[in-house]
């Protein structure tokens, strides 16, 4: 049986090579954990071996030291919180608002925020400050001035959420009230006062349209009443002798000349066409028999 003798003139290289790859494995991870990126809309804060610097970084490419720095991104774009509190308002109605919150993190503040408050200060910080702003905000209004004057309210609870979210290097830029919800019994009411409100202003309306037509009737008959004496003073007797002589002449214009023959009037008109020689003659006869008669009668 045969035994090989190991070669003693060179050395084995597989332990070089696996040192050479440990090397350059090492070499790898050290280079990449000496890079850190910080996204579109982010800051990186920088913390080393647990404590953070107050020093933001930008977005784009970083270095740090690797296994001793760490980068943490902190977004600073606009973030969207919505809630619901059930507050009471100024006369005591149980009132259940929806709202809608945009903030964002200051970026030169971004140190101090995660340093006091940490990356979970949306439910530590904003989620009990809307509510405890919106609830101090109701309480000014009555329910229906909550429904009315709705602009006023969401610029006071935008005042006091940047108050209040400052401190904390929060910015709020924009909120919206969502909804008011009331219970059935306000609603009623509401909309009971609302019919009465119609029924009044159209009473009102009726009221006003009436007052119109009578000062409408008026000015027409003051209208009439004086168009009548502007003509009154236009009729002088000048004028009524000029009307006069245009209805005898339109008189003149239609007649055909023959006359009547028997007119009222304490003057009658005689029949000129009745005069004839025979009306003549029995005129005369006539007055003869006439003269004749008393002297037959004064005979014995």
């Amino acid at each position: 049986m045969s035994t090989e003798v190991p070669y003693k003139g060179k050395k084995n290289p597989a332990p070089r090579i696996i040192g050479w790859t440990a090397l350059a494995l090492v070499i790898v991870i050290v280079l990449f954990n000496s890079f850190a990126v910080v996204e579109y809309g982010h800051v990186g804060i920088r913390k080393t071996l647990g404590k953070m610097s107050s020093e933001t970084l930008k977005e784009g490419l970083h270095l740090k030291v690797p296994f001793v720095q760490t980068i943490i991104p902190v977004n600073v774009q606009v973030t969207k919180s919505e809630a619901e509190a059930a507050a009471a308002s100024r006369d005591l109605q149980i009132t259940h608002t929806n709202i809608a919150v945009n903030y964002r993190v200051d970026a030169a503040g971004a140190y101090k925020l995660y340093n006091n408050v940490g990356p979970d200060y949306a439910s530590r910080i904003v989620a009990p400050a809307i509510q405890e702003v919106l609830k101090s905000v109701t309480s000014k209004f009555t329910a229906e001035e909550l429904i009315q004057k709705r602009d006023t309210v969401a610029v006071e609870v935008k005042e006091g959420l940047s108050k209040r979210l400052g401190n904390y290097q929060l910015i709020v830029t924009d909120i919206s009230i969502v909804n008011f919800e009331f219970a059935d019994a306000f609603n009623a009411s509401i909309e009971a006062k609302q019919i009465a409100s119609q029924k009044a202003m159209q009473a009102e309306n009726d009221l006003k349209r009436i007052e119109i037509e009578a000062k409408q009737k008026i000015a027409q008959a003051q209208a009439e009443a004086e168009s009548l004496r502007l003509k009154k003073q236009e009729v002088t007797p000048e004028l009524i002798q000029l009307k006069q002589i245009e209805v005898q002449e339109k008189a003149l214009e239609k007649w055909d000349g023959k006359l009547p023959t028997v007119t009222g009037g304490a003057t009658p008109f005689i029949d000129l066409d009745s005069i004839s020689p025979q009306a003549s003659s029995s005129t005369s006869s006539s007055s003869a028999d006439s003269a004749k008669a008393p002297a037959a009668s004064s005979k014995p």
